[in-house]
């Protein structure tokens, strides 16, 4: 009997072929983006700048602290996460000009005119152990109770939501409630 010769496989355009796989399967694959939570960081400070001693009174200072048993204290008192958005909006309203909440300056707001604007800041810090989930709940809450003040603000003046206003109104409507969050570095705030 005669052998029989192996026909080869012509394997030349093989690699042309995975190729043009691979970037049909790049194109076509979507990606997870995480969005994360919007902060700007501020800009490095530059070296030859003179450091201000800028005394923030304890009054324009709203402390909101999270436990590692993800417990809420806010201005040294349990809270509720539920609570914390009309808290907050008091604090920057501050509708019966309390001592205890922040001090008003008079500014020059476009479209406005002379404007009192809240001198408040929110310092949120939470303890290492805190849960993602109970860190985010209460980030979503503070910005949601800026997010419905500049909302009521735009309603009154433009009769229009905040999000509905062009580029200058929404400026003009920040500069009244900018979104004031200043995070510390987490640290053990302790169980209380």
């Amino acid at each position: 009997m005669a052998r029989r010769e192996l026909q080869e496989v012509n394997a030349g355009s093989m690699a042309d072929i995975a190729f043009l796989l691979l970037i049909f399967f790049l194109v076509t694959t979507t990606m997870d983006v995480d969005s994360g939570i919007p902060r700007m960081l501020p800009p490095p400070v530059p070296p030859d700048q003179v450091q201000e001693d800028n005394d923030v009174k304890e009054r324009n200072v709203f402390v909101v602290l999270i436990n590692k048993n993800n417990d809420l204290l806010v201005e040294g008192k349990p809270m509720k996460v539920s609570d914390l958005k009309e808290a907050t909006k008091e604090f920057f309203v501050n509708p019966a000009n309390k001592e205890t909440l922040p001090e008003k300056k008079t500014i020059e707001v476009d479209f406005f005119g002379q404007y009192e604007v809240s001198k408040g800041v929110v310092s949120l810090q939470n303890d290492r152990g805190t849960k993602y989930e109970t860190y985010i709940m209460v980030q979503n809450e503070l910005v949601r109770a800026v997010n419905e003040l500049r909302d009521e603000l735009s309603k009154r003046k433009f009769t229009k939501n905040y999000e509905d206003l062009n580029e200058d109104q929404q400026k003009a409507v920040r500069t009244i409630y900018p979104l004031a969050i200043s995070e510390a570095e987490p640290r053990n705030v302790g169980t209380n």
